[in-house]
């Protein structure tokens, strides 16, 4: 099984816990899921109550309230449908309320270890300041299928945690550690920033008066 941030003890409680942490930090998630899930720790039982009383146990995380109302929406249907089991289709995933693409491609690189790759924003800010994608490649959608189609099957269900954490941890959004990054030496966007930095100093040795001004 693909490793993920993300605490959980069964395949249902991995998809809970993906549909909780979009637009949310995984560490929020993992303060709020151990009391959610002994309460609920299956379809069935989370099938049998309101949205309310779900909405009890999640009201620290982002978007509580229609959160909420997936969650129980979804596990009726994986109880009465799928009889508490979570479905490997991708188009049976995505038919789930609240479950989006990226949502389906985490639940089936982690719990299934299909070869599918979930864009979040991270991995979609590292693909492109590492080159892995063009420019064109504007959407989650796009970026998803340029990485699937150059990166190795074996190894697509762990690409997605490869980029994530190291977009999480080292190539962060706004201040990106490329003093401590591996991938420094290989990766065009510190490439540029260096050769900028070259030409800004060259620029200000042949005009000192700059700094003065």
């Amino acid at each position: 099984m693909v490793e993920t941030e993300l605490e959980f003890g069964s395949e249902f409680q991995l998809l809970v816990a993906v549909m909780l942490s979009a637009q949310c930090t995984d560490k929020r998630i993992n303060q709020v899921t151990p009391e959610l899930f002994r309460r609920f720790p299956d379809a069935k039982s989370m099938a049998q109550v309101e949205a309310d009383e779900v909405l009890e146990y999640i009201k620290s995380v982002s978007y509580p309230n229609s959160k909420a109302d997936h969650l129980v929406k979804m596990a009726r249907i994986v109880a009465e449908q799928y009889d508490g089991e979570i479905p490997h289709d991708m188009d049976q995933l995505l038919a789930l309320p609240g479950v989006g693409r990226k949502t389906a491609n985490v639940v089936q690189s982690v719990a299934f270890d299909k070869p599918t790759l979930a864009v979040d924003t991270h991995v979609f800010r590292v693909s492109h300041r590492l080159g892995l994608v063009s420019a064109k490649d504007n959407t989650p959608y796009k970026v998803e299928m340029a990485l699937t189609k150059n990166i190795p099957e074996e190894d697509i269900p762990r690409a997605h945690h490869w980029l994530l954490l190291h977009g999480r941890y080292v190539c962060t959004a706004r201040k990106p550690h490329c003093e401590r990054c591996d991938l420094s030496g290989v990766c065009p966007t510190t490439s540029a920033d260096r050769q900028r930095g070259s030409a800004s100093s060259a620029d200000h040795k042949e005009h000192p008066s700059w700094a003065d001004r």
